[in-house]
C-alpha cells in the first residue's frame, strides 16, 4: 500500500441508495463529501454521529472561529494529521487569524503570541494532546475567561480533534 492510500477502500458515493439520506446530510453539513467521510462511511452508526458531534462542535458551541480554528490547526500539528490540518486552513483565515500566527502552530514549542484566550486555549490543547492531563492552574485561568458552557466545549473541541485526526492518521487519509 503506498503512503498515499487509505487502508479501507473509500466508499463512493451514491453508489448506495441506502445511504442516500446520510450522504445528503453529510454533503449539506460538510459542503462534499469527503475522503474523510468516505472512510466512515463503512459504518454508517459511525458516520451518522460523527457528523452530529463535529458539526455540534463546529458549528453551534460558544468558543470563537479563531480559537475553534486554532486549536484544531495545533492538534492537526501535534498528531501529524497533514489532512486535518489543510482541511482546516482555510477555516482558519476565514476566522481571522494571520499567517504569524497559523505559522506558530507548527513549532512545537508553546506559541508566545495572540489573544489571552487563544494562549491559553493553545496551552490546553497542548496539554490534552501531549500529556492528558490538565493542570489545575490552566484550567483556573480558563475559568477567568470562560463561562463553565465555554470550557466543557472548549475542552471538547480539543477532544473532538484529537479524535478526528488520530483516525485519519490511522485511516492513513491524506489527501
Amino acid at each position: 500500500m503506498s503512503s498515499s492510500t487509505p487502508r479501507v477502500t473509500p466508499v463512493v458515493p451514491g453508489t448506495d441508495p441506502g445511504r442516500a439520506e446520510l450522504e445528503q446530510r453529510i454533503a449539506r453539513q460538510r459542503g462534499r463529501i469527503s475522503p474523510l467521510y468516505q472512510v466512515l462511511l463503512h459504518s454508517e452508526p459511525i458516520a451518522s454521529g460523527w457528523e452530529s458531534m463535529l458539526t455540534a462542535v463546529r458549528n453551534h458551541t460558544s468558543i470563537p472561529a479563531d480559537v475553534r480554528e486554532l486549536v484544531i490547526l495545533r492538534v492537526a500539528v501535534l498528531n501529524r494529521a497533514d489532512f486535518e490540518f489543510e482541511a482546516h486552513l482555510p477555516h482558519a483565515q476565514a476566522a481571522g487569524l494571520d499567517d504569524a500566527l497559523i505559522r506558530s502552530t507548527r513549532d512545537p514549542g508553546p506559541v508566545t503570541h495572540g489573544t489571552p484566550l487563544q494562549l491559553l486555549a493553545l496551552r490546553l490543547t497542548d496539554a490534552m494532546t501531549r500529556d492528558i492531563e490538565v493542570p489545575e492552574e490552566l484550567i483556573g485561568q480558563l475559568r477567568a475567561l470562560l463561562d463553565e458552557r465555554g470550557l466543557v466545549e472548549l475542552c471538547a473541541t480539543v477532544a473532538a480533534y484529537n479524535m478526528v485526526s488520530r483516525f485519519l492518521v490511522a485511516m492513513n487519509i491524506v489527501h
